[in-house]
């Protein structure tokens, strides 16, 4: 638990503004005196590199909505305006572009690492919910933002994307977005819009993530709840230090892409101009995008595929009910670990799937020799059976381990081992 506020005011100012607005006892308990369990690994840090990685993505998204112009004629140019002529606009849009693939690799390793260790489980239920939102919100405003270079695969990624929506929701919802019959200007605009206001949406779900985080405390690597403050040391300056260290090795990575490889993650077609005549030899989203692509592709029926796409996501949200086992961490439940990185397999096989055209041959012939039917050799079927898995993981193995397996025993509090002295 964070416990009660330990903030004393020091001067007569800080007494005066505490009774009025106690936003130096908020801040000094959230991020300085806050009790944070004194066993928490490296992959705890990505928190902390989220919120830096959206502050990025606010600043760079302002500086350039300056220059853009949110325009079907004009777009493309913009864009190619900023690059060329704005001072240093080079280097804004590649941070913003890249930014946006290290906020996702971030919340995939933040969303993994609570699936390990068990930050979903009771406390922590709307803690969780709380970031499978602020994820929604990203898939958005990633995909709004994709659309606003206005390049090939911009125009096509968002009739594609704008026409499943329609599957599910139906034809009015797929007029409203385009703003017509059709993905032209008013889609632009309506997309250039929603872009600007959804960061900032995420903010605010993330002051409601980190206020759910203060109630019950952070989790740990054991899993077991902190029972006293000799469990606990103070986030400043423990943590801070740690965290900016973290950040700063996640921010050379960041850089490396940025500097010496800026169209790495992107795709050639997107800088040739839109052109709803010709139509891309093969549509693909981002990379982060592409297992729930694969999910899509899957499935025939484009509605069922659809559905299979958003299900994907919506399953995620009843996860600390579907998870029976009462122990958290899988460092002590060894046949759970075993699953996990099978499902975690099933995710980057999903991802490589999406990245392929359905018909093509996952294992080609040899010397004129098949070595699969090929009716069977594709990565549709691939898609397939990788879907089976990441749906019967989450449905049907959590469940039921939960109930049969025989998990490890847990220490009784963090501090256990750490303090206990092994026997010669």
């Amino acid at each position: 638990m964070s416990g009660h506020s330990t903030y004393e005011p020091k001067s007569a100012f800080e007494r005066w503004l505490d009774t009025r607005l106690p936003i130096v006892r908020f801040g000094m308990d959230t991020m300085v005196n806050f009790p944070t369990p004194k066993n928490l690994n490296y992959w705890w840090t990505f928190g902390g590199i989220l919120a830096v990685c959206l502050v990025t993505q606010i600043v760079t998204g302002i500086v350039l909505a300056m220059h853009y112009d949110p325009s079907a004629a004009n777009a493309f140019n913009s864009v190619e305006h900023i690059m060329r002529d704005v001072n240093h606009g080079w280097m804004i849009r590649f941070i913003h572009a890249n930014g946006a693939s290290m906020f996702f690799l971030a919340v995939y390793i933040h969303i993994f690492r609570g699936l390990y260790y068990g930050s979903y489980k009771a406390p922590r239920e709307v803690l969780w919910i709380l970031g499978l939102v602020i994820y929604l919100l990203m898939m958005a405003t990633a995909f709004m933002g994709y659309v606003l270079p206005w390049g090939q695969m911009s125009f096509w990624g968002a009739t594609v994307i704008t026409n499943i929506v329609g599957a599910v929701f139906g034809d009015k919802v797929t007029t409203l977005l385009w703003g017509g019959f059709a993905v032209d200007n008013p889609t632009l605009n309506r997309f250039f819009s929603l872009h600007y206001l959804l960061p900032f949406m995420i903010a605010g779900v993330v002051a409601l993530h980190v206020w759910a985080l203060h109630v019950p405390g952070n989790n740990n690597p054991t899993g077991v709840e902190v029972k006293s403050k000799a469990d606990t040391v103070p986030f400043h300056p423990y943590y801070t230090v740690k965290d900016g260290f973290a950040i700063i090795v996640f921010f050379i990575l960041f850089a490396s892409f940025v500097f010496f490889a800026p169209d790495a993650l992107g795709h050639a077609d997107n800088y040739t101009v839109a052109n709803s005549l010709v139509t891309p030899q093969h549509i693909v989203p981002e990379w982060y995008f592409l297992p729930f692509y694969a999910i899509l592709r899957a499935i025939p029926n484009k509605l069922m595929g659809a559905l299979a796409m958003f299900g994907a996501i919506g399953v995620l949200f009843v996860l600390p009910w579907l998870d029976t086992s009462k122990v958290k961490s899988m460092r002590y439940r060894p046949t759970a670990k075993l699953y996990f990185f099978l499902f975690l397999l099933t995710c980057l096989v999903l991802g490589f799937c999406g990245a392929h055209e359905p018909d093509e041959k996952v294992i080609g012939g040899v010397a004129g020799f098949q070595l699969f039917d090929a009716n069977l050799n594709s990565f549709v079927w691939l898609s397939r059976l990788g879907t089976a898995c990441y749906f019967g993981y989450l449905v049907l193995v959590m469940p039921i381990l939960g109930l049969t397996e025989k998990p490890l025993p847990t220490p009784e509090s963090i501090s256990t081992p750490v303090l206990t002295e092994k026997k010669g």
